[in-house]
């Protein structure tokens, strides 16, 4: 049956992917990627925005026409709704995100909090709408997040900060639990992902009771991560309560490894990409082993992982579909979730 079921299964099928595409639609696509595919154009053009971004230079209008045309769902929440409708027209469903980080003054901190309480509100009026991402470094200084990991005593300005950033959270928290709206919690850099862990712990313990509503993000390029993943399923299989798992594979890859050779400590990052991929993919394999007490968001645009994520779950007939889902960034792995969603 699994074999049948990934035969079944061609992300080459483009009559899928891209039928709600036009022709000249599809040949705009086909010019954007074939120019994000030279190195040398993307390094110049990353350099050249940020500049021209800099000096206040009026390219708004160029940036919205093309990249952020293909790669966003809109400005705002409303700019949302027709993307919304159209992929649920296509059997897909919406992960909002508005991942602000980096913040260091209240008013930013405040200004996050409104918008991500938008977005859960926004949310729950759409049935396809399944979840918002948060980062937790849009409530609070990333040094505070540093100071935490690194057990350093807080002043107790420092501890107004940490109990104010946590109320935000746990606000956000409690909202998505009544709304019934799943928050994914970001993987963030590995010099203060341990405080991040520790806070998504808390809140999963608290709000995942009945089902999985808040999530962590794991990431496998790490070296630690899977052996991390066990952890916190035994955790939540002792203290009764749902884990939610969004499982990646990395996005800090030359940050991680910069910051270790400057802080002379040993790289937390796979030395080869085989070494991620098996990680992936064993943790894919642990979580649906456990999907009864699991809820696993596999994110993903390697297709193996895809296909043997499908006949692990094909060998699983009665298990919760709501416990299990694909994502891929919007406009980048399309021919990957159109030809899911038809199957």
């Amino acid at each position: 049956m699994s074999n049948l079921i990934t035969q079944q299964i061609s992300f080459e099928n483009t009559a899928i992917a891209y039928k709600n595409l036009s022709d000249k639609k599809l040949k705009w696509v086909h010019f954007l990627f074939s120019m994000m595919n030279k190195p040398w154009l993307v390094n110049y053009g990353s350099k050249a925005t940020l500049f021209a971004l800099k000096i206040k230079f009026p390219i708004t209008s160029l940036i919205k026409s093309t990249i952020f045309d293909q790669f966003c769902g809109g400005e705002d929440l409303d700019d949302t709704s027709n993307v919304t409708i159209e992929l649920s027209n296509q059997k897909l469903e919406v992960l909002l995100n508005y991942s602000v980080e980096g913040l260091e003054d209240e008013r930013s901190f405040l200004r996050t909090y409104r918008q991500a309480v938008q977005s859960i509100e926004y949310a729950s009026n759409y049935k396809n709408i399944r979840a918002i991402c948060l980062k937790f470094t849009g409530y609070g200084r990333i040094a505070l997040f540093e100071k935490i990991q690194a057990g350093i005593a807080l002043t107790d300005n420092e501890k107004n900060e940490e109990a104010t950033a946590k109320k935000y959270i746990d606000d956000l928290c409690k909202m998505a639990h009544y709304k019934k709206v799943q928050i994914y919690a970001d993987a963030e850099e590995s010099w203060f992902q341990d405080t991040i862990d520790v806070w998504v712990d808390e809140m999963m313990e608290k709000y995942n009771k009945e089902e999985a509503i808040i999530f962590n993000t794991f990431q496998l390029y790490r070296n630690d991560k899977l052996e991390y993943l066990q952890k916190s399923i035994q955790r939540a299989l002792e203290k009764g309560y749902y884990l939610g798992a969004k499982i990646v594979r990395g996005a800090y890859v030359e940050k991680e490894n910069k910051y270790a050779a400057a802080h002379n400590i040993k790289s937390p990052i796979h030395l080869t990409k085989a070494a991620t991929d098996k990680d992936f993919d064993d943790a894919l394999r642990l979580c649906i082993a456990h999907i009864d007490k699991v809820s696993l968001c596999c994110a993903t645009h390697n297709e193996e992982s895809c296909l043997l994520a499908v006949q692990l779950l094909s060998q699983l007939p009665n298990y919760k579909k709501e416990h299990f889902c694909f994502s891929q960034l919007y406009g980048m792995g399309d021919y990957i979730s159109y030809n899911l969603a038809d199957k």
